[in-house]
Order: structure tokens, then C-alpha cells, then sequence
């Protein structure tokens, strides 16, 4: 296992537990106490955990979810290959939405090549790369700035949505429930994803496969309303096999 792959798994397991000891982590590893540690000093310098009553535990400041900037580089190989997967189901001259998120991020490296699109963002890190690439025309809708999510949200944003028609909406989300169906944490971004799913456009979900049989807390859409589901190969294909008979076209990037 690469260290950068036993610390994501590190911070996963403090983010469920709450607190872990070092002698717990390298039993979880097997690795030495010294490795553990070091591993420890590391996330601890970079803010992302602090220690705690004789362990560890997750930044109070960082339980909810991390910055967008951060998690562009978790699982990082499979969420290229999901946004690539997704640039295919782009055609030239249309008119997209593309939400923010941690996936959805990595959309205009792969839209290069396309000619007379309109993109219309709530994403601010989506809009600036976007700015980079001739030949296409980028709207960015109003909103309160979430500064960690590099969105806007909101009212106004919720405003500006009612005014655009777009051929298809590129969304992430946070987790992915066949009971319960699509949640998030934040609530005012709820509402704004709430009303993503009310364009009269294919809602087209990048999803990767830590996504999955997860509950947030706030609804935002039933899985059916989902169009069109992109995933990575690591996805339980059980899941796959359950959402589809929902009606949703499910598209494995591999």
C-alpha cells in the first residue's frame, strides 16, 4: 500500500471512529508504531488531525466534508476517469451545466477538443479552467460564495437556475442510498442541488465508488430521478445492478 493511499484510509477511519489510538492504526496497516507515527506528524502538520487524549482525531474543523481542493486529489485516478467518461457524452454545440464538486472539477481538462459549447457553472474553479479553452463560452451563475467548495449557492443561485436551459446537467453528490436516495451535508447547497434536478435537462451524477451506501443528512433527489450514473469500476456491481432497474443508465469508466 502507498502512503498516500494509507493516509486517505487513515483519515477515513478517524473521520468513522472519532478517535484511534497509534497502536490500533498499525495493527489496521500492519505497519510499525514508528511508521504510524510518522504518518501522523505528517497529517498532523498538514491540519488535517490533532491529537487527543492519548491518540488522534480528525480536525473538529474538517469533520464535515473536506475542501474541494483537497479532495480533487482522493481516488484521484478514478474520478479523471469518470469526468473523462462523461466528456463523451458531451457533442459540440450544446449547452451543459456543470456543478461543483470534486469530480465534476476535473470535467475541462477533457472538453478541450469541442467546439461551440456553452457551459454554465456554479463552480468557480470549473469557470477559470474553462476560461483557458477557445471555443467555449462559459456563464457563470450569482450566489453566496462557499469558500471551501469554490461554489455558489444559494438564493441568487437558486434564482439564476430558473432562468437557464441547458441539454444536459453534470452533478456530483455526496452519498448515494437506494432507500433513501441522494443526500448532502450542507444544507443551502441542498437546495441549490434540489434545483438541479428541476431543469428540464438529462441529470448526468459522477458519483465514485466511496459515494455509495452512504446517507448524508439532507435529501436531495430520489435516485430515480437520476438520467444518466457515472462510476468507477471499483463500485459494487450489485449496486449498479439495483440502481439500474431503477431506470438509470449506469456507465462504469474503466
Amino acid at each position: 500500500m502507498q502512503k498516500q493511499e494509507r493516509h486517505q484510509l487513515m483519515i477515513d477511519e478517524l473521520r468513522k471512529s472519532r478517535w484511534v489510538s497509534i497502536a490500533q492504526l498499525a495493527g489496521m496497516f500492519k505497519v510499525s508504531e514508528i511508521t504510524i507515527r510518522r504518518d501522523l506528524q505528517e497529517l498532523t502538520g498538514q491540519g488535517l488531525i490533532k491529537r487527543s487524549h492519548g491518540g488522534f482525531e480528525t480536525n473538529p474543523l474538517l469533520n464535515g466534508d473536506p475542501p474541494v481542493m483537497q479532495r480533487m486529489s482522493e481516488y484521484q485516478e478514478c474520478k479523471e476517469r469518470i469526468a473523462k467518461a462523461a466528456s463523451e457524452l458531451i457533442g459540440d454545440s450544446t449547452s451543459i451545466f456543470v456543478g461543483s464538486g470534486s469530480t465534476t472539477g476535473f470535467i475541462p481538462r477533457y472538453l478541450v477538443d469541442k467546439t461551440n459549447l456553452t457551459v454554465v457553472t456554479n463552480a468557480l474553479n470549473v469557470a477559470y479552467s474553462l476560461s483557458q479553452i477557445k471555443g467555449i463560452s462559459v456563464v457563470v451563475i450569482g450566489g453566496m460564495l462557499r469558500s471551501s467548495e469554490l461554489s455558489l449557492i444559494g438564493h441568487i443561485a437558486e434564482q439564476s437556475l430558473g432562468e437557464v436551459c441547458v441539454d444536459k446537467v453534470f452533478t456530483g453528490i455526496a452519498a448515494i442510498n437506494l432507500v433513501v436516495g441522494l443526500t448532502n451535508n450542507y444544507l443551502l447547497e441542498v437546495q441549490t442541488d434540489r434545483k438541479l434536478f428541476e431543469l428540464q435537462a438529462e441529470k448526468i451524477v459522477l458519483a465514485d465508488h466511496t459515494k455509495f451506501n452512504k446517507v448524508a443528512s439532507a435529501f436531495v433527489a430520489p435516485v430515480m430521478k437520476v438520467s444518466t450514473l457515472i462510476t468507477d469500476e471499483l463500485t459494487d456491481p450489485k449496486i449498479l445492478d439495483e440502481i439500474r432497474q431503477q431506470g438509470v443508465r449506469v456507465i462504469v469508466a474503466e
